[in-house]
């Protein structure tokens, strides 16, 4: 890891982050990721180039649009500045490896699906469904370029694992669990799989006990009854995260605890 590295990564992430605001607009509604340009929904006025620079144009107008004033949603900064965050951080986890560009997709999806989970309450299969195959193909490549076979049937058998756990879950309790959250899972799986079984369990029980904790809050502070809809697929991203950023010192840490180190 340099500082040239994590250079590249906090630009990289900034890029990707702007379109990723285009991913989470567009995709929800079925529009082309493409066409039209993007303009403001109040006068339809085109953006500049110059007003598309992430973060900074947002900043020089002050959060208004250039043209009638309306007010631009903070969300579009936020998402650029996650996703830069994100990549720097994974950058930092993985350095030079052959990983690298699988987790930085890894964790740009996240970003984009928990967006549009958090405001749609739904994980799009254009999303999915082309995104699960190409993290699973990035990490069969970097195990084989590492000469680690094994590593990429693990990373599949993790994914495998991770939805049919929640598969049967969703089959369980139809109101707790959506078929959208198990190919999210079956995405994280791939993921987690790639760094180890103890990953995998790790990822899923931090979504578990966050998502859990939320709904706990939640409902003592009247801010949902028990009938009310609370996205899961934000915490599976989140324990997903905790476990590709953080997951080496906790399970360690777990290990030594319980003297299996």
């Amino acid at each position: 890891m340099t500082p040239a590295l994590l250079a590249v990564a906090a630009l990289l992430g900034l890029v990707l982050g702007s379109l990723a605001n285009v991913v989470i607009v567009r995709v929800p509604q079925g529009g082309s990721l493409l066409r039209p340009a993007s303009a403001c929904p109040r006068c339809g006025a085109s953006v500049r180039a110059r007003d598309n620079v992430p973060v900074v144009s947002w900043l020089a107008l002050r959060g208004r649009c250039r043209d009638c004033g309306e007010r631009i949603s903070a969300r579009y900064p936020l998402v650029e500045l996650a996703s830069a965050g994100l990549f720097v951080a994974v950058a930092a986890r993985f350095g030079l490896a052959w990983a690298l560009p699988a987790y930085w997709l890894f964790a740009w999806t996240l970003l984009c699906l928990t967006a549009i989970d958090l405001e749609h309450y739904r994980i799009p299969n254009r999303l999915t469904y082309p995104l699960t195959p190409a993290l699973g193909a990035l990490l069969v490549a970097a195990a084989l370029l590492a000469g680690e076979p094994g590593v990429a049937v693990r990373a599949v058998l993790g994914g495998v694992a991770a939805a049919g756990l929640l598969l049967g879950l969703a089959l369980i309790s139809p109101r707790g669990m959506g078929l959208g959250d198990v190919k999210l899972a079956a995405f994280l799986g791939l993921g987690l799989g790639y760094l180890g079984w103890a990953h995998v369990a790790l990822g899923l029980f931090a979504a578990f006990v966050l998502g859990g904790v939320l709904a706990i809050v939640l409902l003592a502070l009247g801010l949902r009854d028990r009938q009310g809809q609370i996205p899961f697929g934000p915490w599976l991203a989140a324990g997903a995260l905790v476990s590709v950023l953080a997951g080496q010192p906790i399970i360690a840490a777990y290990l030594g605890v319980m003297g299996l180190r």
